[in-house]
């Protein structure tokens, strides 16, 4: 299949770049995003081509800058978009979705959508050495996804990372190098790492072919709506890619003819109060973010101080009319165990921050509760269960007998049931 991607532009200046493992402009140091041949696109794609393909993110493979088929991660994608009818009565609305990326393969998280493109990109490139920052979820899925591909990866995380995302990334074999420092500070020893030694970073010198992946979960939420967009989107926000790349995935799809009317839905973006620069700059009214030195907050997977796409999510929320808020610890996890307990969906922190603002948004009005919504879930709650252990309510443990059962069923005071 052709590759219909034409080079890198400048999202500052509009400066045209060949297609290389190159990440920022050299005139202005913005940062680049792959452009392409849309009207060859709509020469060459249609809905039924594409609901032809395999279920999963490939099927969308005009759109994602690849020469032929994907050397990495051709099973990534196509999760489901759940009807959430108990979560819509419990926040007082008529109709809400679930975007649930927690399910994704192989490593339960959205970002095996972008490191498939990265990798698979990067074995174009020629690299044998592949690596990250990481904040966790992007740490285990290149490790996992550079394991099917044969490549080494060294993964770069803040030290306090989550265990279970350190383990779910040491058990593919990856070189894992704990950094003391945050996530930004990890962030500009990779830069240096990857021009020393030739590596492809897949959020550094690869981020515009990476980026690109994010779009597939846009894709994926119009075509299981029927070949539309919804009204209003509830994003997380760590880096601030994902949220534009969800927009720019429903203007492909129309500016293609996949699907029939202009995009109007409103793009809303969720953060952490303890580590909350686009939120704040939404809020405040500026042109600019202003970095978060030391982010507090449970929610590691969206702790970015300094995020590369700040300025552009925070321009993107405004110009379509949506608005960005932030949520504390708590609100986190009450969220975290909302969603769980009325929809079957264990989420991570993030996904937990994500509902938690939507809910705050409903409640200020600013979402309507009579349209039509999406929650983008992004991860799984199995990585982070140590930020719930102290607020699910303690089990029982009893004696092997129907009298001690009985007891805990009726609450009578049998002596034989233990809180534990």
């Amino acid at each position: 299949m052709p590759d219909y991607s034409l080079g890198l532009k400048c999202k500052l200046c509009g400066k045209l770049y060949p297609k290389s493992p190159i990440n920022f402009c050299t005139e202005d140091f913005g940062p680049l995003e792959v452009t392409y041949d849309y009207a060859a696109i709509k020469q060459n794609v249609s809905r039924e081509k594409i609901t032809a393909r395999p279920r999963g993110m490939w099927r969308y493979r005009e759109f994602l800058p690849i020469e032929g088929e994907p050397a990495v991660g051709p099973q990534v994608g196509g999760t489901p978009l759940i009807k959430a009818d108990r979560l819509a009565k419990e926040l007082g609305v008529q109709k809400l979705w679930i975007k649930n990326d927690a399910v994704n393969f192989p490593t339960l998280s959205f970002k095996d959508r972008v490191v498939s493109v990265a990798l698979s990109k990067a074995v174009e490139f020629g690299y044998k050495t592949v690596g990250c920052a990481s904040t966790g979820n992007l740490a285990n899925s290149v490790a996992a996804n550079a394991a099917q591909a044969g490549l080494e990866a060294y993964i770069f995380v803040p030290s306090d990372l989550e265990k279970a995302k350190i383990l779910g990334t040491s058990v593919y074999g990856a070189n894992v190098i704990g950094v003391t420092g945050t996530y930004d500070e990890v962030n500009r020893l990779c830069t240096q790492v990857a021009f020393k030694y030739n590596w492809g970073f897949v959020n550094i010198n690869l981020r515009p072919f990476y980026a690109e992946g994010s779009k597939t979960m846009g894709y994926e939420i119009a075509e299981d709506l029927g070949w539309r967009v919804p009204q209003h989107v509830v994003v997380p926000m760590a880096g601030g890619s994902l949220i534009g790349k969800i927009h720019k995935a429903f203007n492909e799809l129309y500016d293609t003819g996949l699907i029939d009317t202009p995009v109007t839905t409103k793009m809303y973006g969720a953060q952490a109060t303890g580590c909350n620069p686009i939120t704040d700059c939404v809020k405040s009214s500026r042109d600019r973010h202003k970095p978060v030195r030391k982010p507090n907050t449970i929610c590691k997977s969206l702790a970015i101080g300094d995020p590369a796409d700040g300025i552009f999510s925070a321009k993107l929320i405004k110009d379509t009319g949506g608005w960005a808020e932030d949520v504390s610890d708590d609100e986190i996890v009450e969220c975290m165990l909302l969603l769980a307990r009325t929809e079957g969906v264990f989420a991570e922190t993030a996904g937990g921050t994500t509902l938690a603002v939507a809910r705050k948004l409903i409640e200020q009005g600013r979402i309507p509760r009579d349209e039509e919504i999406v929650i983008c879930v992004t991860g799984n709650g199995l990585k982070t269960q140590d930020c719930v252990a102290e607020a699910v309510e303690r089990h029982e443990v009893i004696k092997p007998s129907l009298d001690a059962f009985d007891a805990v069923y009726t609450g009578a005071p049998a002596g034989e049931a233990v809180l534990v």
